[in-house]
């Protein structure tokens, strides 16, 4: 006896094969129409699991392997279109920013130690300092960023349409930013948080000694609330005096309409630098809220993601083993691993991100490591210095914590 096998599940039939003169042309016919329609529901299957991996929609491994095991034509089929059809996956925004030649980074432009464009267009800050490092890692020259002074929701919409490569450090990382707006932050290369300034002259060194004093503080934004609840909690005295917005603070603190401001640790710290003489006033080191900084980039391009996040770790790790702009040259000649891998001189750690094996020492010699960057616009020199608090490294205390180059 004869048995025909079915050349989709590849299981035996038990029925025997009829002689091909038995077959009438209406049996034929039926026979094409059932194969036809198991086909195009192999496609319509394969076509739903392509879609899965397009749109990016999560999908637990074992539902998707039993899926496939419960059509193993399906799963024949898809392995076949993932074998031929699968090719890595360039960075249009890479593409994009080697065509034009520059990078495009946006940022507040008006935050001393930040970024702050002066008369003569010449931009400068931490968060600067940033941009100026993912062009040194994309493009090998610091100098190659065109800085865009962007401010508000329209920041969102700028880099969505791809008018702008990177947000430098220019809206805090919310859960509401992080899935609202098409944009994905990466990683934090700024702990901030809201915090107090005071005179020296009234003697408080803590945030929990504040006591009968006068704050004044901003109404467009979640500080009035935060400042009652830490108020309330340690049973403190004081009186509020609330503004419009954080430049009101300003007028309102350097006239002496109040004791202390609140707002946001960074805010505050650009504020002392531009009061006539900064030692006169203290930023507490105490937070009572939090938030984190860092480059955000629009939402899709998983590599462009990866290389802005490497270059803050770059800046992490280079300051963790010891290597600066200052010891760039000597430390080429080391034996550490760990220092060897960061500098490029083993193995490749270029390539995956399509950028040149030495991209890491590029960005070390152009803007130094993270202390570099730290202590150059908040350090002592420029006369109003900040502690690093959270934004020292988790070995000394800090938050900062980047994973190993390996």
């Amino acid at each position: 006896m004869k048995y025909a096998f079915d050349i989709f599940s590849g299981e035996k039939t038990t029925s025997k094969i009829p002689d091909c003169k038995a077959i009438r042309p209406l049996t034929l016919l039926q026979a094409l129409a059932s194969s036809v329609a198991r086909i195009c529901g192999m496609l319509v299957d394969l076509l739903s699991l392509i879609l899965l991996i397009v749109c990016q929609v999560k999908v637990p491994g074992a539902r998707l392997l039993t899926a496939l095991g419960n059509k193993p034509s399906t799963g024949i089929l898809f392995l076949l279109f993932i074998v031929v059809f699968a090719v890595p996956v360039q960075s249009q925004t890479l593409d994009a920013v080697r065509e034009r030649g520059f990078l495009v980074c946006a940022a507040s432009g008006s935050l001393d130690g930040f970024s702050k464009e002066n008369e003569a267009g010449v931009w400068t800050g931490f968060d600067v300092d940033i941009c100026r490092a993912i062009a040194a890692a994309t493009l090998g020259d610091p100098d190659l960023v065109e800085f865009r002074n962007l401010a508000g929701d329209g920041r969102f919409a700028q880099l969505q349409s791809g008018e702008i490569d990177v947000l430098s450090r220019n809206a805090s990382w919310t859960m509401s930013r992080d899935t609202t707006f098409d944009a994905r932050y990466l990683t934090t290369s700024f702990f901030d948080g809201q915090s107090f300034m005071v005179r020296q002259e009234k003697g408080f060194v803590s945030a929990f000694e504040l006591t009968d004093i006068s704050v004044c503080v901003a109404n467009s934004s979640d500080d009035l609330a935060n400042m009652r609840d830490f108020f309330f909690t340690n049973q403190a005295v004081f009186t509020e005096l609330v503004y419009e917005d954080f430049q009101d603070l300003v007028v309102a603190y350097s006239r002496g309409l109040c004791d202390a401001i609140t707002a946001p640790a960074s805010f505050l710290q650009a504020v002392r630098r531009s009061l006539p003489d900064p030692g006169m006033h203290r930023v507490l080191p105490e937070y009572i809220s939090k938030s984190p900084f860092g480059p955000t980039v629009r939402y899709g391009d998983e590599q462009w993601a990866d290389i802005i996040r490497w270059t803050i770790f770059t800046l992490i790790n280079a300051e963790e083993v010891g290597v600066s702009s200052l010891n760039l040259e000597s430390m080429l000649s080391v034996r550490t691993p760990a220092i060897r891998r960061l500098l490029g001189l083993e193995e490749d750690f270029g390539v995956a991100l399509d950028l040149d094996p030495n991209w890491m020492r590029n960005v070390i010699r152009a803007v130094g490591n993270y202390r570099e960057l730290f202590e150059r616009h908040f350090g002592p020199q420029t006369g109003a210095a900040m502690l690093r608090g959270p934004n020292a490294l988790w070995s000394q205390g800090g938050l900062l914590y980047a994973p190993p180059v390996r």
